[in-house]
């Protein structure tokens, strides 16, 4: 069993050959570890534990995965590409692997001229995230070679979904609402945090999820105005409002919810006020997902929500981003963004404030598909509820 798909990987290796061909490049090296997944994960439908890696992919020739001897086996048996060497600077330091094999990377450009695959000139991807060591030993290892940044026409590669991919992550939205309905029965005063986040974690691996896109959310009472506070030993306590987020992936994909629940089951006016402003502005911003939008006229009608409301000051996070590998990605959909929706992208509307003398912090998220003419929820579940007062 393996979290890719033979007929996607194929089509993307071959419009990463096309950027490579346009760009008069020899090869890519595409970098990835276990915090930057996605665009290693693009190709191979797999990551490493403990090491880090690259994808090797020449426009002519077979790719390669450079890595370490650890995780070597493990990519044999479950990644889409299974041509192995094993490099030090991708290992774990000072650990010792006395029947591995181990290259360097002068090693590996002389086998690839050998072989009459030429390196003149190297695509990286993942310029901001690779290691100063991996690249410094890489530039010296192919030391002929000219290296030049294209991550940001390879992350592009990533931005509209195929068919395949919506499949993968209207599952995992799917995923969210169990949890939410997991989450959401256990909440209660002297429950801790770390309880709450079980139910949700356990809900989605039960149901197939092969991994999560950042540490469960659940912040209660002070701590939800630390904007991603993952659960603790806090027993929550009545007349507190809990913040709780999970992002469940399926096939390496990503959906997400975002609520804020009362922690003893029934909203205080005040806090009704605080959720029904955040609505107001979910329900602003899901009506402009639509082709041709830009980030700066999705702002516009959510910002002045915020203003009425009294949360500007309060605001961190613009309201929409883009979904998949990653739970947050590019396009960011901010004020001064002039990237637009195209049909086929994955979004997420994602309304929160944090900093709030009263109620600290707040947040509220689930996602959607944009069409030819407009936006479908990628969990019909959440979105009825994240659209309605309460």
């Amino acid at each position: 069993m393996s979290y890719y798909n033979h007929q996607e990987t194929a089509t993307r290796i071959e419009r990463v050959r096309e950027i490579l061909r346009q760009r008069s490049l020899d090869a890519a090296l595409i970098y990835y570890d276990e915090l930057n997944v996605a665009n290693g994960w693009y190709l191979t439908g797999w990551c490493p534990q403990f090491e880090k890696g690259c994808v090797l992919l020449p426009v002519d020739g077979e790719p390669l995965l450079l890595g370490g001897p650890e995780s070597e086996p493990f990519a044999k048996m479950s990644s889409a590409i299974t041509e192995t060497r094993n490099f030090t600077p991708f290992m774990v330091p000072d650990e010792e692997y006395p029947n591995a094999t181990i290259s360097t990377f002068a090693s590996l450009y002389q086998e690839l001229a050998a072989a009459k695959v030429p390196m003149h000139s190297i695509g990286i991807v993942g310029s901001a995230a690779i290691p100063h060591n991996v690249y410094t030993q890489f530039e010296m290892g192919f030391s002929s070679s000219t290296l030049v940044d294209i991550t940001g026409e390879y992350e592009a590669l990533r931005a509209r979904k195929s068919p395949w991919e919506i499949e993968q992550i209207r599952s995992a939205f799917g995923l969210t609402f169990q949890a939410y309905e997991a989450m959401k029965r256990i909440i209660a005063p002297g429950v801790y945090e770390h309880q709450v986040a079980a139910e949700g974690e356990y809900v989605c691996r039960k149901a197939g999820a092969n991994s999560f896109a950042f540490s469960c959310i659940v912040g209660s009472g002070e701590r939800a105005k630390a904007v991603v506070p993952t659960a603790l030993n806090k027993r929550m306590e009545s007349g507190e409002m809990v913040m709780v987020g999970i992002a469940p992936r399926v096939n390496g994909y990503a959906g997400v919810m975002g609520e804020s629940l009362p922690v003893n089951g029934v909203y205080t006016q005040r806090q009704k006020d605080c959720v029904n402003w955040l609505r107001e502005t979910f329900l602003l911003t899901r009506q402009m997902l639509r082709p041709g939008v830009s980030g700066r006229e999705l702002d516009v009608p959510g910002r002045k929500s915020f203003i009425k409301n009294g949360l500007i000051q309060y605001l961190v996070c613009p309201f929409a981003h883009t979904i998949g590998l990653m739970e947050a990605e590019g396009p960011f959909y901010g004020p001064n963004s002039d990237d637009v929706f195209e049909p086929g992208m994955t979004v997420c509307v994602d309304v929160s404030f944090f900093g709030h003398p009263e109620f600290h912090g707040a947040r509220i998220e689930t996602g959607y598909v944009i069409t030819e003419t407009g936006c479908e929820p990628l969990c019909p579940q959440m979105d009825d509820i994240l659209c309605k007062t309460v």
